[in-house]
């Protein structure tokens, strides 16, 4: 069994929502801003939930004055959750893979141009808002990642412009690895392996032994990487909202 309280809890660490609280064994994460994770609400256990779970964590975001977004893995023991929340207009969408590796198993660079800061470059936001991106969701996922702490922020440049970032968490005993992007003009160089493989260094130094990072169904090109890196998937989830 995966330790799935200690990796939602990271994932916040890493993706740090303006509020956040646990209710009957739910993390709720509220957030006005683009990205899922931080405003989404995800089981602690992926076990049955509570009956009175749904109306809890609906009350909480009509609170916070947002609507209701279910982050539901795609295990049985949620299939009534599912049904039910059908039945009342909620829709699925984005199917995202959670995937987990040894960091032992992880290749260490082989050279030095990957470099990590404690607090995102300037010249770390010109990759997300850079050509070939959202600027909106680039901007709202910056604001996101710069909140957090016990945060890596790695960086590449090529002939002194930034090309490729990525960042990475250490919280609950977990490496968490979030907001990998390479400008598109530079990809399919080894960018993103050099990152990994630097916050991997850097996890090993620390003293943890897990890393997570979370990937879409459907972005092939990625999960072909980290499954060289030795990821693996440990379940999936889908967002679930009022269509």
């Amino acid at each position: 069994m995966h330790d799935i309280a200690g990796i939602e809890r990271a994932t916040l660490a890493a993706m740090p929502p303006e509020d956040s609280e646990e209710l009957a064994g739910w993390l709720v994460a509220l957030d006005h801003g683009t990205v899922g994770r931080a405003h989404s609400a995800a089981p602690l256990a992926h076990a049955a939930p509570e009956a009175r779970a749904v109306a809890l964590v609906e009350q909480r975001y009509a609170r916070f004055g947002t609507p209701a977004v279910f982050r539901l893995p795609e295990v049985a023991a949620f299939d009534a959750l599912r049904a039910d929340l059908e039945a009342r207009g909620y829709r699925p969408s984005k199917t995202t893979l959670v995937q987990v590796a040894r960091v032992q198993d992880m290749p260490l660079p082989t050279d030095a141009v990957v470099r990590l800061s404690a607090t995102p470059a300037a010249s770390f936001g010109n990759v997300f808002l850079g050509e070939g991106f959202d600027p909106v969701d680039g901007a709202s996922r910056l604001a996101i990642l710069g909140r957090a702490r016990d945060s890596a922020f790695a960086s590449i440049e090529r002939d002194g412009a930034t090309v490729a970032v990525g960042s990475a968490c250490f919280s609950q005993g977990w490496c968490g690895i979030h907001g990998m992007r390479t400008l598109p003009v530079q990809r399919k160089q080894g960018s993103a392996g050099r990152i990994l493989a630097a916050f991997a260094q850097e996890a090993r130094a620390r003293g943890l032994q897990q890393a997570f990072l979370q990937v879409e169904e459907g972005n092939a090109v990625a999960r072909s990487l980290y499954a060289r890196l030795g990821f693996a998937t440990a379940w999936a989830y889908r967002y679930w909202k009022q269509a």
